[in-house]
């Protein structure tokens, strides 16, 4: 896998506004938000999409999502709610090559198919 902007944050080649790192995963604020709440949690191990991630990847896969929810909780916007989003490849909006988990929050997020269930 070639190297990336996230490989780059990874080896602080390039300044990020991080939340949270250790050894395995770094979280850090979105610099095109989205939402009011806005981060991203990456593994180090670079892992170009989720079409790639092996059997001996599904443990770091899993931690992402339980530092997304303690990141949401320290940030107060747990108990609201927050969405999380790993895009794959082109068609799925993914822009860098690196697996990364979108963490959404701080308003009511819809979703087009939920929004037009709830009108019928």
């Amino acid at each position: 896998m070639s190297e990336t902007i996230f490989t780059k944050i990874i080896n602080k080649q390039i300044p990020a506004d991080i939340l949270f790192e250790d050894d395995r995963v770094l979280a850090f604020k979105d610099i095109s938000p989205q939402a009011p709440v806005h981060f991203l949690v990456i593994p180090k191990k670079p892992i170009a999409t989720t079409n790639d991630i092996q059997a001996e990847d599904e443990a770091v896969v899993g931690y992402m999502h339980r530092i997304a929810a303690r990141i949401a909780a320290e940030l107060g916007v747990a108990g609201d709610g927050f969405r999380t989003v790993m895009n794959c490849n082109a068609h799925g909006g993914q822009t860098v090559y690196h697996i990364h988990l979108h963490v959404l929050a701080g308003k009511p997020l819809g979703w087009p198919p939920y929004q037009e269930r709830l009108k019928e």
